[in-house]
């Protein structure tokens, strides 16, 4: 860490003081503090590493794959006639998505195990935070499935199975996406548990590709339910 000067020497203002990477909040050029926490985290992470290269090719692939796959089914309603039900064709989908959902979570926890740990992490107190925010996940994620159902889980609204109203229940009345953002603390919750720059790494990874899937899920879902709402009128 670099020091502004000796100590006879007359204080000078942070607007003049060169960045600091670390020497308080006025003196941080936040560009370098950009560096300077990728380094920090490249003295932990080998991005080379087999079993982090599968974790970030499952990580960014999993919402990609159930994105097009629905946006498909729901232009062609192919998956529908081949399994003869928009029920069954779902169902299919949801599958495939949970034994990717799987194979994520091994790949996560394989390239954490695989690379080192932060001695600051590695704490009682560090465990119990990460225990809490792994519940806090479970919790969110479970009760987001109960509240939309199997099939509102699992896009159902693209095959066609739509809801009669907006879900409002818990946790919907207390935040949007709570699937997304419980799977997220999920993730974080285990890479702290493991004491594990890796893993928070790859936790930033999995909360990017949540908001990017949102991107182009929440405008496309809401379509679907303007043109369901539309429709009567169409008719009359």
């Amino acid at each position: 860490m670099k020091r502004s000067g000796d100590p006879g020497a007359k204080p000078r203002s942070s607007s003049v003081a060169g960045p600091d990477c670390c020497g308080g909040l006025g003196n941080i050029d936040f560009r370098q503090a950009d560096l300077c926490v990728m380094t920090w985290l490249l003295g932990y992470v080998d991005p080379l590493d087999p079993s982090f290269v599968a974790a970030v090719l499952t990580i960014a692939f999993n919402p990609l794959y159930w994105n097009v796959v629905a946006r498909w089914e729901h232009k062609t309603r192919k998956l529908s006639r081949a399994f003869r039900s928009p029920y069954l064709a779902c169902y299919s989908l949801s599958v495939t998505i949970l034994l990717l959902n799987f194979l994520r979570s091994h790949c996560f926890t394989q390239a954490m195990v695989s690379q080192p740990k932060m001695d600051s992490l590695d704490t009682p107190a560090a465990y119990g935070l990460g225990l809490a925010l792994l519940g806090l996940g479970v919790v969110l994620v479970l009760s987001s499935f109960f509240a939309l159902g199997f099939a509102g889980t699992f896009l159902g609204d693209y095959f066609g199975i739509l809801k009669e109203a907006r879900v409002t229940v818990f946790p919907f009345n207390i935040l949007d996406n709570p699937m997304y953002w419980g799977s997220t603390a999920n993730y974080l919750g285990w890479a702290i548990m493991h004491a594990s720059p890796t893993g928070l790494l790859l936790t930033v990874l999995v909360a990017l590709t949540y908001m990017v899937a949102l991107l182009y899920e929440e405008p496309f879902t809401a379509e679907i339910y303007r043109q369901k709402a539309s429709g009567p009128h169409k008719r009359s």
